[in-house]
């Protein structure tokens, strides 16, 4: 399987190649030590935080998740060292952009052998962990190779990948078996590790960090924001569609638009450089647009916000009187709908949550978020969301939900400590 791997893994560079190139060119990485994805680095091997520990973060919300468990960890021990290597310009952008003293921040390797040994060779960890899934075979094998241990928190595998990784099970053993720990979400989750070959006292029900209500910064109001939609007009109700996906964006506003002409919709695609795409789909729907990254005091507010700025989801949120889950009406999967709970904000999404189970079958249970067949039936689901009796009562039940997941940042940090 090693073997295989090996083999077809500078093809598979090949053919990704000109997509990722142009993918950095969007989202502004060219110029944020992309080298160091190759292991290429500028700066003198003296200047690294050597025996430290590094948290590896593929996408945005992954790197947000290391940064939480980092302040959590420097709040116990204020000496210890880190490095976050992300996956993503996005999530290198915000990790760079969290100011936690003495961070390091860089960009995990690619999966080759003498990238790898270069990459710990520089940086010589005294423990790795991966955040939610990310496993790659020669990374595990040089880890094993030098005793340095790779633990995998917040572990996260939706049904999908859970099936997969169950039919390839037998050839995945050998690096899932050197896993260090594995925290893992909830009970039901223990079978699928064990069944890759990590070992039954290397799991750890730990809750998950993502869904923790009592740790971290919870969403909160921003003065600048609140100015932002005042310009719209004091007091209108704001709805809030949080990281959609191409073709989301039109139709939830304009379903919007038809479940309450007043209110206010703002638009938060998932990546900020499918802006002009936006903005023309809502233009050809018959609004006008504003764009956050050009907003100004002397802005003239059109007719819908779109938040084209990277890592300020969380807190716009908190100014929401509804938010509405993207990727969950024409693409698989869904997205994370727990800042919005913790902001005390009701959700709603669409039929694709499967990223998110069992959690949004549990809301949508206990009448904790309303599921839409598609948006169709959006703006129905709109108006009862802005019910403030509905909402209320929907809050309060969303965070009852999340109740089992309090202290899973202590329970993983006791885990890696």
């Amino acid at each position: 399987m090693l073997l295989a791997y090996t083999l077809a893994l500078p093809l598979i560079f090949l053919a990704a190649f000109p997509g990722w190139i142009v993918k950095m060119i969007k989202r502004g990485g060219l110029g944020t030590r992309l080298g160091e994805r190759l292991a290429i680095y500028s700066s003198p091997k003296s200047a690294e935080p050597n025996r430290a520990v590094h948290f590896h973060a593929i996408s945005v919300g992954e790197a947000m998740l290391a940064l939480k468990l980092i302040r959590a960890w420097r709040a116990q021990h204020p000496d210890q060292a880190f490095v976050l290597a992300t996956g993503t310009a996005t999530g290198h952008a915000v990790a760079s952009a969290a100011g936690i003293p003495g961070l390091r921040v860089t960009y995990s390797p690619l999966d080759f052998p003498f990238m790898v040994a270069r990459y710990l060779k520089r940086f010589q960890p005294s423990q790795i962990v991966l955040i939610e899934a990310e496993v790659w075979p020669h990374f595990m094998r040089a880890c094993h190779q030098r005793a340095i241990p790779v633990s995998l928190a917040n572990a996260r595998m939706s049904p999908r990948s859970a099936r997969r990784m169950t039919r390839f099970a037998k050839h995945l053993r050998p690096f899932y078996s050197l896993l260090a720990n594995v925290g893992i979400q909830q009970p039901e989750d223990r079978e699928i590790w064990l069944n890759l070959g990590v070992a039954p006292a290397n799991i750890h029900l730990t809750g998950s960090v993502k869904f923790d209500p009592g740790s971290g910064t919870l969403p909160a109001k921003h003065p600048e924001f609140q100015h932002i939609l005042d310009t719209f007009g004091p007091s209108r109700p704001v709805v809030l569609a949080a990281s959609t996906h191409a073709g989301e964006d039109a139709p939830i506003a304009t379903a919007i638009r038809t479940a309450a002409p007043h209110a206010l919709p703002v638009i938060v695609p998932r990546h900020a450089e499918r802006r002009s795409e936006v903005k023309s789909a809502l233009e050809q729907a018959g609004f006008s647009v504003t764009l956050r990254s050009s907003f100004t005091p002397q802005t003239q507010p059109g007719d819908i916000l779109v938040i084209d700025t990277t890592g300020e989801l969380r807190d716009w949120t908190a100014h929401a009187n509804v938010v509405i889950i993207g990727k969950s009406f024409l693409s698989t999967g869904g997205q994370n709908p727990c800042e919005a709970i913790l902001a005390r904000v009701p959700v709603i999404f669409g039929p694709h949550m499967e990223n998110f189970e069992p959690l949004a079958t549990r809301l949508v249970e206990t009448h904790a978020a309303i599921r839409t067949t598609g948006t169709a039936d959006l703006a129905t689901a709109i108006q009862s969301a802005l019910d403030p009796e509905t909402a209320g009562k929907q809050t309060t039940n969303a965070t009852a939900i999340l109740t089992p997941h309090r202290g899973a940042t202590t329970k993983t940090l006791e885990l890696l400590s």
